[in-house]
């Protein structure tokens, strides 16, 4: 019996690694992203910052970990068995719910799920507990109280960080407009002095003063003389505000430098017991039942766990490494330009969501009561205020997605609003909280255009969705897990365990083969972020070559395929070739706009000489797709039906001029990766040709057709007349795509 509880509780701390860097992965973008958004500092900067305020964190974290060991359940009616039974399927269920969602790209949240995991095991074996003891009611066994203001912290954050981040974002913006350095004479010292003496009361007076490792004295003489340290820290802060304004050094920066040391502060404060919580009460329990549970799992109550956690330094200081190492190490928290990042920039993008329903009617909603507002406010007012919100004037570093101005709010609020549920022992989600901050500040700096705000509504009202559906999902799957422990035993949980493993190395190498496929957009968010419009040209020209070539050699992929599946009758072959037409088809429609945003960005005149062939090229890359569609559709009924297969006849018929059309688009291919077209009028002249042999082809075929008696292979003739005409057109639109690119990027610069 020894031997099953040390597995599960070595497995739950194996777990607790895996979810340190898991989650750290995640969620580092919290606290990284304003930092590097608006190029405070360099990228190896910022991570020494965060990461000296992980470590912190970590260490003063320890008072958090009582919300996993009785902030849900009340231990002391539960047996030994029981807890360690919720404590493994909490965290099976933690790495299934993340399996699946990474499967279907919803976005998650590590507290809300490891609170409604907690919640949904601890319920499941209440109404058992319940059923079989009279004398036993839901109070007794769930802590109702505590769950219930953990769940109201949890989603009414949401509501109060997004309402301050409009509001603070909006007021400040007021004072120091876009072009803020004209206006920094006399406000500069007092922003600083707020934030500076701000972020000190959170991070000293309000957070290590109730780490467990301060003395008493110590905490004594800070709540005595809080208030006289909070008026000599804004003093003296605003002073050195002002000294360095004058010694020319960016107070702003300071500011979010700051603002991430406190914001990384917060989060591993808060966020640890998301990872280790779970693991760590297991220990503890294990470690207790081991001293005084006389061998007996089934009647050793677990009294101990009613205690505040005594989490060793060592665990809590290995727990920040680990999180230092997987932030500084892990590919994916290094991509800070996350889904925050995309909904807040200050500039146009590519919009990752589409249109809903609900986001078009909010939009439309919130602009008639903004039309409502503006009709009755006086015209001088407006006016006033529109020239504090003049965008045109936006101080914003080269590659950044918005200014000092908003990341600083970003990061001073966000630290503020976690650090005071810390101290309450509430554990906010860090990803709500900066999340909703980040769109309140976007929002009140107009940063969403009437061309954006429906995309990005819906893309907040998705990442909201997905953070209610973790709470119902991860309630309902530990709810079932649990159950499944506590009927069948051992074998259930060493079933799951294998399975968790699986899951595992299943998502790893999910995430490595999508990491690749969204590195092939780096080179977008290179032209998005960059101010110098030769460069964008640069970059543009690489990428319409890059995506002209590669759709040239996908079509005829497509193209020799669809002709071998017609020829071997594989339905099969012919399924996956309409999937990958349509997934295409979905990719060239987010690429053409993006492509069209960075033709806003390039000089001028460039744009207005080369603008027509560059929609013509967009144009010809869907023609492909839509041409093949037209060549598989009844190519794939026909196999579908298994009517007659095609003769060798028409195979042999057709070789020669498939070949050409082979050679001609490869050769069309090269020109266009390349940017060099030597060959460009003799190989338009080679494909008109084959046009005509195609012609007569069809000619030949069609007298041929009037010649077959009966029905018999009527059905497959008028298959084989259809390849032909669409052959004719597929060569037709390769000649525009290799005109277009010729005319597109004759000239460019190949060698960036």
């Amino acid at each position: 019996m020894t031997t099953l509880y040390l597995c599960i509780v070595v497995f739950l701390l194996i777990l607790a690694v895996f979810d340190l860097f898991v989650g750290v992965s995640n969620d580092a973008v919290n606290f990284l992203n304003s930092a590097i958004g608006a190029k405070a500092a360099s990228f190896r900067t910022v991570m020494v910052i965060a990461s000296i305020g992980i470590a912190i964190g970590a260490m003063m974290s320890a008072g958090m970990m009582d919300v996993a060991r009785h902030g849900i359940m009340h231990p002391a009616n539960y047996s030994f068995h029981e807890v360690m039974v919720v404590f493994l399927a909490v965290m099976v269920a933690d790495v299934i719910i993340l399996d699946i969602f990474n499967s279907l790209g919803l976005p998650t949240s590590t507290t809300v799920s490891m609170v409604f995991e907690l919640l949904g095991g601890t319920f499941i074996l209440a109404l058992f507990k319940m059923s079989n003891d009279a004398t036993l009611n839901l109070d007794m066994l769930l802590n109702s109280n505590k769950a219930l203001s953990v769940i109201l912290a949890i989603f009414v954050s949401v509501a109060i960080a997004f309402f301050f981040g409009v509001l603070v974002q909006y007021i400040t913006r007021i004072i120091f407009t876009f072009n803020y350095k004209k206006h920094l004479r006399y406000t500069v010292a007092l922003f600083g002095g707020i934030s500076f003496t701000f972020l000190a009361y959170f991070i000293f007076f309000k957070g290590l003063a109730q780490s467990p490792y301060i003395g008493e004295t110590t905490k004594q003489w800070v709540t005595t003389h809080t208030d006289s340290l909070m008026l000599a820290t804004f003093v003296g802060s605003t002073l050195v505000a002002q000294l360095l304004h004058l010694l020319r050094v960016n107070v702003f920066k300071v500011v979010v430098l700051l603002g991430t040391f406190a914001l990384a502060m917060a989060f591993a404060g808060n966020d640890l017991v998301n990872f280790i919580g779970v693991p760590m009460a297991g220990l503890s329990s294990f470690m207790d039942w081991q001293a005084h549970g006389a061998g007996n799992p089934d009647s050793f109550m677990m009294t101990s766990l009613m205690d505040s956690a005594q989490s060793p330094l060592l665990y809590l200081l290995l727990a920040g490494i680990i999180m230092i190492v997987a932030m500084s190490t892990s590919k994916k928290a290094q991509n800070v330009v996350k889904t925050s990042v995309d909904l807040s920039r200050q500039s146009e993008g590519d919009e990752i969501f589409g249109s809903s329903g609900v986001a078009r009617r909010t939009v439309r909603i919130t602009q008639e009561g903004g039309s409502l507002l503006t009709s009755i406010m006086p015209r001088f007012v407006l006016e006033w205020i529109d020239s504090r919100f003049n965008k045109e004037e936006a101080i914003i570093s080269e590659g950044a997605a918005f200014d000092m101005i908003r990341a600083a709010i970003n990061l001073v609020l966000s630290s503020a609003l976690i650090i005071v549920g810390t101290n309450y022992k509430l554990p906010l989600s860090t990803t709500y909280v900066t999340f909703m901050v980040a769109m309140g500040t976007s929002l009140a700096d107009r940063a969403w255009s009437r061309e954006s705000a429906v995309f990005r509504v819906t893309g907040v009202i998705n990442v909201i969705g997905g953070w209610f559906i973790t709470a119902g999902v991860a309630f309902v799957t530990t709810a079932i897990v649990c159950a499944i422990f506590y009927f069948v035993g051992s074998v259930a949980m060493f079933a799951f365990m294998a399975l968790v493993v699986v899951l595992l190395v299943r998502s790893n190498m999910k995430y490595h083969k999508k990491a690749k496929e969204e590195k092939k957009d780096d080179m977008f968010n290179l032209m998005m972020r960059s101010n110098d419009p030769e460069i964008v040209w640069d970059l543009l020209c690489k990428h319409v070559s890059r995506t002209q070539s590669f759709i040239i050699r996908f079509a005829l992929e497509q193209f020799n395929s669809l002709l071998d599946g017609l020829n071997n009758e594989s339905s099969k072959e012919l399924k996956r070739i309409q999937n990958e037409l349509k997934a295409e088809n979905d990719q060239l429609k987010k690429f053409r706009r993006k492509e069209f945003l960075a033709m806003q960005r390039i000089p001028k005149d460039i744009a207005i000489e080369r603008n027509t062939w560059f929609h013509l090229g967009a144009n010809s890359n869907q023609q492909f797709i839509y041409c093949l569609k037209r060549m598989l559709e009844p190519a794939k009924e026909h196999v579908d039906n298994n009517f007659n297969p095609i003769p060798q006849a028409y195979i042999d018929d057709f070789e020669p001029t498939r070949r050409k059309i082979n050679d001609l688009m490869m050769q069309a291919e090269q020109m266009i990766s390349t940017c060099r077209f030597d060959q460009y009028d003799e190989t338009l002249e080679i494909a008109e040709n084959c046009k005509n042999e195609l012609s007569l082809l069809r000619k030949r075929h069609i007298d041929r057709m009037q010649n077959y008696s009966g029905s018999k292979n009527y059905k497959i003739a008028l298959v084989y007349l259809n390849i032909l005409q669409e052959s004719q057109e597929f060569l037709s639109i390769m000649r525009h795509q290799l005109r277009a690119g010729h005319k597109f990027l004759e000239k460019a610069n190949t060698s960036i």
